[in-house]
């Protein structure tokens, strides 16, 4: 029955190819959709049906899949790319990471170097794709509704391991494909690894995603895309029934990942939202959700373990909140006397599988420890522009474009806090679909503002 999951993806991945040979560019989202959310769990069920050969085909597929897209997308391409700010900072920030890990700077030889470089530096290709996009074509609500999708099935099976109180994990192989690739052996109460469990004992569960951190990651993609599909023109709310079974999905992953970085992002969004579109019926539905939170809240202190979780993570005694805070300062340190950086594969899920890292629990660190601050800063600046542009453009657009903007603005701002407590960039699934949808919300941008210059031009021409 496991074996639904590689086949799942193997014919995402080919369902993909055939759009993009059939110069139908958009379908490489089938991929990305269906595909990078079970990728862990494939990896770990191939494994357990003795296909080890096969790992390595399957985890070049993510890959793959863009650098097609990418090389089609660059050669049929015959718009003029009119180059917008963060442009500029994307192509600066992957130009520089590129030649960092290809000089001989650090301990790590070029293999590790490649690799590092790839998890914190191939979303710029993504951005890349988006970028390349007409939107005009661009099937928007089609793809949102994919994505919302594949939140109704992980809430259908969190919601399975929580009746039955055990982790999908135990069944796919995941301890034993971590021992065999990383060397990783099972830590935690539960054979898996901390990550599945609340210092207290709980479990957090993780559907078919990675880990919970990912499946509370990624129900606030779903999240930015329920409220951009379901606000019209006017700041309105038109709520459908599948719009609430969603909703209602994304409530029951985040609760049951139990991920405290999440949890905070999936309220502030919700605030956000009430800001920008600027509706009293938004405000009121706030103080109902942080009534139903209170109600919640004291609901879940009836149970010891919550409440020894609660009082840890205020008062940071608890090793998890410990840990962080232990990284970042690491890693700051590591910055301050090395501000250009100590190497790539120095921090990150990569150092800590060799037991070298330096810093980590922050990708801003993680970044910043292996190519110093200015790379560092360069990523961060590529949020803080596409935030503060779309929020500047979001009352001027309408239809389509003002989906993708709300969007855009809510999980941007929505991923701030986990990239401050994780290593969020290494999720396929969330990372791709964010950073191509950036693009292709800068893509609209740079058409608007090269339509409004041609108009601008004409009125002058006929003024004259």
């Amino acid at each position: 029955m496991l074996a639904i999951f590689p086949v799942i993806y193997i014919s995402a991945f080919l369902v993909a190819l055939k759009f993009l040979i059939e110069k139908k560019r958009q379908g490489f989202l089938i991929f990305l959709i269906f595909g990078l959310c079970i990728y862990n769990t494939v990896l770990s069920i191939t494994f357990s049906l003795g296909f080890t050969s096969l790992i390595g085909l399957f985890k070049s597929l993510k890959e793959l899949i863009v650098l097609l897209l990418l090389g089609i997308q660059i050669y049929w391409n015959k718009k003029t790319f009119r180059f917008q700010t963060v442009d500029y900072v994307v192509g600066f920030y992957l130009i520089y990471t590129v030649i960092y890990a290809l000089l001989p700077i650090g301990v790590q030889p070029l293999s590790d170097r490649i690799a590092s470089l790839k998890n914190i530096a191939f979303f710029p290709l993504l951005y890349l794709c988006g970028r390349l996009f007409d939107f005009r074509s661009f099937q928007l609500h089609k793809y949102y509704n994919y994505i919302l999708y594949v939140t109704i099935a992980a809430s259908v099976l969190v919601l399975y391991e929580f009746v039955t109180y055990q982790h999908f994990q135990t069944m796919t192989g995941y301890a034993d494909y971590q021992y065999y690739f990383y060397d990783a052996e099972a830590t935690g109460r539960y054979g898996l690894t901390f990550t599945f469990e609340t210092d207290e004992g709980l479990k957090r569960f993780a559907s078919f995603f990675a880990s919970p951190l990912e499946l509370a990651g990624s129900t606030l993609l779903s999240l930015a895309i329920i409220a951009s599909i379901s606000t019209t023109d006017e700041n309105k709310i038109k709520l459908t029934n599948f719009g609430i079974v969603t909703l209602a999905a994304t409530q029951i992953c985040i609760f049951l990942a139990i991920s405290r970085s999440s949890f905070i992002s999936y309220f502030l969004m919700i605030y956000v939202y009430a800001l920008v579109t600027k509706k009293r019926v938004i405000t009121n539905l706030i103080y109902s959700l942080a009534v139903c939170g209170v109600l919640y809240f004291l609901f879940l202190l009836r149970n010891k373990e919550i409440q020894d979780f609660i009082i840890s993570t205020i008062n940071f005694s608890n090793p998890s909140s410990v840990g962080h805070i232990i990284g970042w300062i690491e890693g700051i340190n590591s910055i301050i006397s090395h501000p250009f950086g100590i190497g790539m594969g120095t921090s990150g899920i990569l150092a800590g599988n060799t037991g070298e890292n330096t810093g980590g629990e922050n990708e801003f660190i993680i970044i910043g420890v292996q190519a110093g601050i200015i790379a560092g800063l360069a990523y961060l600046a590529t949020y803080f522009i596409i935030i503060k542009t779309a929020w500047q453009k979001f009352p001027s657009l309408k239809g389509k474009e003002r989906k993708l903007c709300l969007m855009v603005l809510l999980i941007k701002i929505g991923l701030l806090i986990p990239l401050f407590t994780s290593e969020l960039e290494i999720s396929s699934y969330i990372s791709y679909l964010t950073w191509f949808f950036s693009g292709l919300f800068i893509s609209v941008i740079a058409s608007k503002s090269s339509s409004e210059k041609r108009v601008e031009k004409i009125k002058f021409t006929q003024t004259v």
